[in-house]
């Protein structure tokens, strides 16, 4: 794997709307760069990862900072798929998590990504405790 910079501070606020703008998740044009950038101020921790001062990667933790955990918002650039990154953020965002005292660690998976977290002994929530959302149009 290439040599890449992995630092705990933020991006530049274009630099994440751009990383966030290759995941599609914004297809409809909601997030502007502002609040994309308000909401991981607000982060607990993050992990962000450069080539030559290029934003190539991302992951953010919500946290009580006691039990209650959120991984977010783990990006890779599609062109640096596939070659352990993912891994490397998610191992440091659960370092962080165990470090802290924090036992529980809950997520969202992006479709067809869920093999992915298995692999770090993520389980899908039980059918008796399904997860739930709410999404204001």
């Amino acid at each position: 794997m290439k040599e890449f910079e992995y630092t705990n501070t933020l991006p530049r606020k274009e630099d994440f709307f751009s990383l966030y703008e290759t995941t599609g998740w914004n297809g409809n044009g909601i997030y502007t760069p502002e609040i994309l950038y308000r909401a991981i101020c607000n982060s607990w921790y993050v992990i962000t990862v450069y080539e030559n001062d290029h934003l190539v990667g991302f992951g953010r933790i919500l946290s009580d900072g006691v039990y209650q955990t959120f991984i977010c918002d783990l990006i890779v650039h599609p062109d640096y798929q596939n070659k352990g990154m993912g891994r490397a953020i998610l191992t440091q965002l659960l370092e962080k998590c165990k470090s802290s005292g924090i036992r529980w660690v809950q997520l969202s998976s992006a479709k067809n990504k869920q093999s992915f977290y298995e692999k770090f002994g993520f389980q899908e929530r039980s059918a008796d405790a399904p997860g739930m959302q709410l999404f204001f149009e």
